[in-house]
């Protein structure tokens, strides 16, 4: 006979075990089910309304940032002091695993295996059939029953592809990092409290590369949405130019990055997404853990509706909350990339944007409330102002280098 479980959640990430740990404590029955050992690459950076909201200790940072330092292509840095402030840092190894156990200490039920398919019974029951960890490949699956599925699988979910309409399919950045040994503090201007942003063509066409402090870990990564774009040489690049080459490499990992939510997260039935598989990645940032986490609770909150009252139209809720409260920060964010990011013109024009004090209160503000700061309306007038100046600026300058280009 096969097991049958109130909701049974595909991705034991962030999305995923909140989802996990917020059904079980509502006392469903709920089965996690995570392939183990997978890590995407991140930054690991994290909001103090992360820590509030999902009831995190201060003990999973690993080190908590105190300033920003975004690079342009001509090498100038600009320095965003935080405050009175700080943005926490996690170690996906250790923080993912953590709150697995949290979920499963609450009453969740945790198999390590992989995801193959997902079918149905001969009642119309959603079956989920997975490979546990260490099976061959090829045996038979085993199978479970469930009410409710819920796929937290990343963003090149099966669960999405199973259930979900195919032309949906979001917009994917690529990401790859390197985990090494921190360098000594100080080394060639490395700092344990300061996030590196590198807004440089040579190390990504279309997005960023960083260097992000884990306490005795450093994340030196990279983002490219371009076809081809060889990650690996970008950071190579990078570790040379800094200093970091020399020191030891702990691992590397890659995954894709959703930076558009879907527009549809539910089958409509008895299925729902959450986390990169709905597409919740910020655009511009690429901040991902706090969104996917809401994303998680978000999704356990309609799945419990569903749960309670049998009407599938709940499990529509969790894309429309979500996208109340964070979908014009998205799409901000979108214009933002899709402006600044296009060549290095426009980045080193936006990172002289990021000197002047009220952008830099502003930003962080908005980062660590997580919603757009509607103080100080001036303030806000004066960022247009500029941000109009330098749209023009770069307009007329590219029209010039036109008119160079056409004489003879």
């Amino acid at each position: 006979m096969t097991e049958t479980f109130d909701a049974i959640v595909v991705g034991g990430g962030p999305s995923g075990a909140t989802a996990a740990d917020d059904l079980a404590r509502a006392g469903h029955k709920v089965l996690l089910l995570d392939r183990a050992g997978r890590i995407k690459p991140c930054g690991g950076a994290v909001p103090p309304r992360l820590l509030k909201d999902f009831e995190v200790p201060l003990d999973q940072l690993c080190a908590r940032a105190t300033s920003a330092r975004m690079i342009a292509p001509s090498h100038m840095a600009v320095d965003m002091p935080v405050g009175d402030g700080f943005v926490g840092l996690v170690d996906r190894e250790v923080f993912d695993e953590w709150l697995r156990v949290r979920a499963t200490a609450n009453g969740a039920t945790r198999i390590d295996g992989t995801f193959e398919e997902l079918e149905r019974d001969t009642d119309g029951t959603a079956v989920i059939a997975y490979r546990p960890k260490g099976a061959e490949r090829g045996s038979e699956p085993v199978r479970v029953r469930g009410r409710v599925v819920i796929g937290c699988d990343g963003g090149n979910s099966g669960v999405a592809r199973a259930s979900l309409p195919v032309e949906d399919k979001p917009r994917f950045v690529s990401a790859y990092h390197e985990v090494i040994e921190s360098p000594p503090e100080g080394f060639r201007g490395f700092e344990g409290g300061r996030c590196d942003i590198y807004y440089q063509g040579n190390l990504s066409p279309d997005f960023y590369a960083w260097i992000f402090p884990h306490g005795d870990k450093t994340s030196v990564g990279v983002g490219s949405a371009v076809k081809g774009f060889a990650m690996r040489d970008a950071v190579a690049r990078l570790r040379e130019q800094t200093g970091l080459d020399a020191f030891k490499t702990i691992r590397v990992e890659g995954a894709p990055i959703p930076l558009k939510p879907r527009k549809r997260w539910d089958n409509g039935k008895d299925v729902i997404v959450a986390g990169d598989a709905a597409g919740v990645v910020a655009p511009a940032s690429g901040e991902g853990i706090y969104y996917a986490m809401t994303a998680g609770r978000l999704a356990a909150e309609s799945a419990g509706e569903f749960l309670r009252t049998g009407n599938a139209a709940a499990l529509k809720t969790a894309r429309k909350k979500f996208m109340k409260a964070h979908g014009q920060v998205f799409m901000v964010l979108g214009i933002m990339q899709w402006f600044w990011y296009r060549s290095d013109n426009m980045r080193e024009r936006f990172v002289k944007l990021c000197r002047d004090p009220d952008i830099q209160q502003l930003t962080w503000e908005s980062y660590m409330n997580k919603e757009l700061v509607r103080k100080k309306p001036m303030a806000h007038v004066k960022i247009f102002l500029k941000d109009t100046g330098q749209l023009l600026g770069a307009l007329f300058s590219g029209k010039s280098k036109e008119g160079a280009s056409a004489r003879p």
